[in-house]
Formats: structure tokens, C-alpha cells, sequence
């Protein structure tokens, strides 16, 4: 298999990591490669574009991006890249992510960022979002992803058997 990473995560400040490492626990899952970094709309705009520029050249097909408060770290690689973005608000203020989904859902007609929930939810959706594109091309993925569709079902089917099982009469 090839170890180029298909994924690339990337946050504000190294506080987001533990939200984003959701996203990587589930592209392991679909065993998609991904690489993994920090850069800053704000504090480092430099970077961010030179990171953003180099993406198709380092064979990425997606990023995820997570970033809290004024959130434009996904706007901006969007800006600069024709690869698909997911954005991950991160509750990092006292507006606990609403400011940072706010931002990332008001991109301008012409800069698409796909935008998921706040938080770690958020970020598991962003990983399985970014396996669903990849699965568009790779079978593979895409079978795994239907054994996840099943798991999920069946899960709620065993949920349902204890709940009936529990409420009998």
C-alpha cells in the first residue's frame, strides 16, 4: 500500500490536537494514510499558504481543518487550494465553537468549506466525510465504509433487542 498521505489534518494551535485526533483515529479506521500539522491563518499566514499551495503536489486529496474563535485557518487553504476542505470548529472560547462554526459555514460564493460539527464529533465526521471522497476512487475504502454503515445498524439493532428486552411487561 501506498504511505503517501491521501489526508491532511491540519489545526491552529497544538490545543486542538486532541479534538482532531479524532478525524486520524477515523481515517485509521478505513486505513486511508494522512499526515498530520499545525499552522495559523493568523499567526502564521505565510505558512499556511506555502502549506496549502504544496498539498496536490504531496499527492493530498483532502483536508481537514480544525480551528477555533475567529476560525478562518479552512477558508484560507480553501482560498488557495482547489482540494476539498472539511472544517472542524473547535470550542476553544467562550462562545464554546458556535463563533468558530459561524465563521466557517459564511465562506463567500466561489470558496467552498464543507463544515461539520463542533468539536469531536465534529472531527470523526470530517475523518469519515474524507473517507467517503477517497471511497468515490478507492473500493477499498469504500467497502470499508459500508461494513462501518452495517456496524452502525447493527448496533442499534442489538440497542433496540435490550431496550424491549428490559421494558417487557
Amino acid at each position: 500500500m501506498n504511505n503517501t498521505p491521501l489526508v491532511s489534518i491540519v489545526m491552529g494551535s497544538d490545543s486542538d490536537l486532541e479534538i482532531m485526533n479524532e478525524a486520524a483515529k477515523a481515517l485509521a479506521e478505513f486505513g486511508i494514510p494522512y499526515e498530520i500539522d499545525i499552522t495559523s491563518a493568523h499567526r502564521s499566514p505565510a505558512r499556511t499558504t506555502e502549506y496549502s499551495r504544496g498539498l496536490k503536489a504531496r499527492g493530498v486529496k483532502v483536508v481537514i481543518a480544525g480551528a477555533g474563535g475567529a476560525a478562518h485557518l479552512a477558508g484560507v487553504i480553501a482560498a488557495e487550494t482547489t482540494l476539498p476542505v472539511i472544517a472542524v470548529p473547535i470550542p476553544s472560547t467562550a462562545l464554546l465553537g458556535l463563533d468558530s462554526l459561524l465563521a466557517m459555514v459564511q465562506m463567500p460564493a466561489g470558496i467552498p468549506v464543507a463544515t461539520v460539527a463542533i468539536g469531536k464529533p465534529g472531527a470523526t465526521n470530517a475523518g469519515i466525510l474524507a473517507a467517503q471522497m477517497i471511497g468515490l476512487y478507492d473500493d477499498a475504502v469504500a467497502k470499508k465504509l459500508e461494513a462501518h454503515k452495517e456496524k452502525l445498524a447493527k448496533g442499534v439493532e442489538a440497542k433496540s433487542r435490550k431496550l424491549k428486552e428490559s421494558h417487557k411487561a
